[in-house]
C-alpha cells in the first residue's frame, strides 16, 4: 500500500460583493435569506500537499454544491465546463487552484457536496521519475497505471458516466454575507492510507481510490497568506482601471510530449486581476522576449490584445482582491505553458543543472547561470548559481526560461513557491532542529537543520481563539487546530519547549533488526526571517504520522475507551508494539477494512466510536489479520494510531 502526504482542499473565499437581483422573490430561502436576494462572490480553489512518488494524481472534479442550513436544495457553487479538465493534485501542493468567481446567495450552509467522476478513464495515476522502492514493487515498469487497474470506490451511474459525491459536514455553519469577507478550507484529508490503496498480491495490482475519505474545516486565518498557484487564461479586455479580465484556461492532462504543443480547456469563468500599484508586477512579453515592470496594465495592452493566452502569478490581497506579481503574455498556448512547474528532482551544484518534475513523471533539465533570478512570492531571494545550494529535492518552484525552444533550457527567474523540508526530527533544542530525509537516490538525501523564525515575526492567527501568533507554532496533523504557539496562553519559548519534549526520545521498538519509530515531521520553511537573514528558517512544524511497514496482530482488537488496541508485530522485529486505536468521537482513530476477492478490491470505513462499528473490528480484526498503521510514537513505546487498514480476503503482498 502506498499513499503518503497527499492532500486535497476545497477552499471557498467568499469576497464581500453585494448584488441584487432584480424580480427577485421576497420569500425567505431555505439558506436563511430574507427579502430580496443577495450575493457574495465566491472563488473555487483546490489544493492539496507533495508526494515524492507520483508526478500525477489526476482527478475530475465535475460540481460542488453547498447544504443550507434547514433543509431546502443545495446551491450549486461550481459546474466544471465540457470537458472538465483533470486538476492534477500533486501540482498544487499546498497551492490553491482557482477554479472560478461563483455566485452564492447569502445566507447560512452547513456542509458541501463535491462530485467527482467516477471513471476509471478520468483518473489519472503516474508514477514519479525517482520513485521509492514500495512504490516500483507495487506499479512494476509501467509509468502510467492503466485505468483497468484503477477501482473508484463509491461510485453510482452506468458505466462511463460513473461519479462518486463526497458530502462534507462543516465543524460550524458557513454564513455568506454580502458585507464581509469568508474563507472556508475544506480538507480533503487524502494523506490517510485509504485514498490510494495499492494492493498486490499473486493476481497483480489493483489501485482503489477512495474519495470518501474524510473531511475536515481547516480555517484561514490570513488570506493573504494563502499561496495560489499559476492562473492559465485567454484575455478578455484590458480595463480603465488599469486591471486585466481573462477567460480562465486549463492545460490538457495528461500533458503533451512536446511542452510547446499543449492543448488548452477553455471556459466561460472569468477573473479579474490588477496589478501592484505600488511595488509593480513584472510583465513579460514573450513573444517580444522582452520584461518590464507595469503597475497597470494600460501601459502593456498592445501584447495582452483580446485572445492572447496569458499566466500570471497572483497573490489575494485583504478583501479578496487578486494582485499580480508576475505575468506572462504570448499569441499561443504552449509558449507561456512551456515554463517548468513541479518538485525538484535532483540538485547538481557541478554543472550548475536541477531537474524539475513534469507532469508525465518525465525530469526537465534547467541550467542555470549567473543572470538566474530566484524569487519567493515577489521577493528576490537570490541570483546565479551559488544559489542552487539552497534547494533541495521535494521543494516545489514554477521557473520561467530564456528561450523555451533552446536546448538545454534557461532558467531566467525560479520562483521557490514552496521550500519544504521533511523527515526524521532529532536534536531539536531552543535554537532549532534537524531534519534527516532518505530519497532511494542517496544524493538528493540531505540533513539540514533548521533555526526557528524570531519571535518577532508575525505568523498567523490561531485557528480557534483567533489570536495573532508571534514566532514558532507547531501542531499534531491529526489535530491541526490545536496549534502550540504564543496566542494559546504561553510565549514562543514555550511553544518550542513543548516542541522539544514531543521529539525528544519519543519512539516505539519492535526490536530485532526492525526499523525504529521515530519522529517525523514537515516544514515549509521562509527564506530571509530576522532569524536567518541569508537562508531558511522554520515558521512551523506539523509532526506527522509515522507509516509502518506492513504488519500483522499477534493480538486483535480489544475494545475500550478512550482506546481499543491491538498489538503488532513486524519482519526483522522480536517482540509486538502496542497499538492504541482511539474511541472518542471528533478524535477517533481512522479504521478501514480492505477486502479483496479476485480482481475487485473494497474499501469500507468503520467508525469505532459507535457500538456496530466496534462490533465489526472486533469480529473482523482478530489475530494474524495484516495490518497497516499510520501512528505517532509515544514515550512509553506505544504507538498512536491516526489511520489502521486491516485487510481480509485475498491477502497483500508486502512491499514497504
Amino acid at each position: 500500500m502506498i499513499s503518503r502526504n497527499i492532500r486535497l482542499a476545497l477552499v471557498l473565499i467568499l469576497a464581500a460583493v453585494p448584488v441584487f437581483l432584480a424580480g427577485c422573490s421576497s420569500n425567505s430561502t431555505s439558506a436563511g435569506m430574507t427579502g430580496g436576494t443577495q450575493n457574495g462572490t465566491v472563488a473555487m480553489m483546490v489544493s492539496d500537499a507533495s508526494t515524492e512518488d507520483w508526478a500525477t494524481i489526476g482527478v475530475k472534479i465535475l460540481s460542488i454544491a453547498l447544504v443550507p442550513q434547514g433543509g431546502g436544495s443545495n446551491v450549486t457553487v461550481y459546474t466544471a465546463p465540457t470537458p472538465a479538465p483533470m486538476i492534477n493534485l500533486v501540482q498544487l501542493d499546498q497551492l490553491g487552484e482557482i477554479l472560478e468567481n461563483a455566485t452564492v446567495p447569502v445566507g447560512t450552509y452547513t456542509g458541501a457536496v463535491i462530485t467527482i467522476s467516477g471513471n476509471p478513464t478520468d483518473i489519472q495515476l503516474t508514477t514519479s521519475a525517482d520513485p521509492s522502492a514500495g512504490l516500483l514493487a507495487l506499479a512494476g515498469a509501467s509509468t502510467t497505471v492503466p485505468s483497468g487497474q484503477i477501482q473508484v470506490q463509491g461510485t453510482s451511474g452506468g458505466a462511463g458516466s460513473l461519479t462518486t459525491a463526497v458530502n462534507v459536514t462543516f465543524d460550524s455553519p458557513l454564513v455568506v454575507t454580502a458585507n464581509a469577507t469568508n474563507a472556508l478550507d475544506l480538507e480533503f484529508d487524502l494523506s490517510h492510507p485509504a485514498f490510494i490503496v495499492g494492493h498486490l498480491s499473486a493476481g497483480g495490482t489493483i489501485w482503489g481510490i477512495n474519495f470518501r475519505g474524510p473531511l475536515r474545516h481547516h480555517p484561514i486565518p490570513d488570506l493573504t497568506r494563502f499561496l495560489l498557484r499559476d492562473i492559465y487564461g485567454t484575455v478578455t479586455s484590458v480595463n480603465s482601471d488599469g486591471s486585466l479580465t481573462i477567460t480562465r484556461d486549463f492545460p490538457v492532462e495528461p500533458a503533451a510530449a512536446t511542452p510547446t504543443s499543449e492543448g488548452v480547456i477553455s471556459t466561460n469563468h472569468t477573473l479579474t486581476i490588477f496589478p501592484d500599484s505600488t511595488n509593480g508586477t513584472i510583465f513579460y512579453d514573450v513573444d517580444a522576449k522582452t520584461r518590464q515592470t507595469v503597475t497597470t496594465y494600460a501601459t502593456v495592452a498592445s501584447a495582452l490584445a483580446a485572445g492572447k493566452f496569458v499566466r500570471v502569478t497572483a497573490r489575494f490581497q485583504t478583501g479578496g482582491t487578486l494582485v499580480a506579481v508576475r505575468t506572462w503574455s504570448a499569441t499561443t498556448f504552449g509558449a507561456i505553458y512551456v515554463s517548468p512547474e513541479g518538485h525538484v528532482l535532483h540538485v547538481n551544484t557541478t554543472t550548475n543543472v536541477f531537474d524539475v518534475e513534469n507532469e508525465d513523471g518525465l525530469p526537465v533539465h534547467l541550467s542555470v547561470d549567473a543572470n538566474t533570478l530566484f524569487y519567493s512570492g515577489s521577493t528576490q531571494i537570490g541570483q546565479g548559481t551559488s544559489f542552487l545550494t539552497n534547494l533541495e529535492r521535494g521543494f516545489k518552484v514554477h521557473a520561467s526560461v530564456v528561450d523555451p525552444l533552446a536546448v538545454p533550457l534557461v532558467a531566467s527567474t525560479v520562483d521557490v513557491e514552496i521550500a519544504r523540508y521533511d523527515g526524521v526530527i532529532s536534536a531539536a533544542n531552543v535554537n532549532g532542529f534537524t531534519y534527516t530525509r532518505n530519497f532511494k537516490t542517496l544524493g538528493d538525501s540531505y540533513v539540514v537543520t533548521l533555526p526557528y523564525i524570531s519571535p518577532s515575526t508575525a505568523n498567523g492567527k490561531d485557528p480557534v481563539s483567533g489570536n495573532a501568533i508571534m514566532g514558532f507554532k507547531w501542531w499534531n496533523f491529526t489535530f491541526p487546530t490545536l496549534v502550540d504557539s504564543d496566542a494559546a496562553g504561553g510565549t514562543d519559548s514555550t511553544a518550542i519547549m513543548d516542541f522539544v519534549n514531543a521529539t525528544g526520545g519519543t519512539t516505539a521498538t519492535f526490536g530485532g533488526t526492525a526499523p525504529l519509530i521515530t519522529a517525523s515531521g514537515e516544514t515549509y520553511a521562509k527564506w530571509g526571517d530576522t532569524a536567518a537573514p541569508n537562508g531558511w528558517s522554520a515558521p512551523w512544524t506539523v509532526l506527522l504520522p509515522t507509516p509502518i511497514q506492513l504488519a500483522t496482530t499477534a493480538q486483535g482488537y480489544s475494545n475500550g475507551s478512550p482506546n481499543g488496541t491491538i498489538t503488532i508485530t513486524v519482519p526483522l522485529g522480536a517482540k509486538a508494539v502496542t497499538v492504541n486505536m482511539s474511541t472518542v468521537a471528533g478524535s477517533a482513530t481512522l479504521v478501514y477494512q480492505v477486502s479483496r476477492t479476485g480482481t475487485a478490491v473494497t474499501v469500507t470505513p468503520e467508525d469505532i466510536t459507535t457500538s456496530a462499528g466496534q462490533t465489526a473490528v472486533t469480529t473482523s480484526l482478530i489475530t494474524g489479520t495484516p495490518v497497516e498503521v499510520d501512528g505517532l510514537p509515544q514515550p512509553d513505546g506505544t504507538i498512536k494510531a491516526y489511520v489502521v487498514l486491516y485487510y481480509t480476503g485475498v491477502k497483500p503482498t508486502a512491499v514497504d
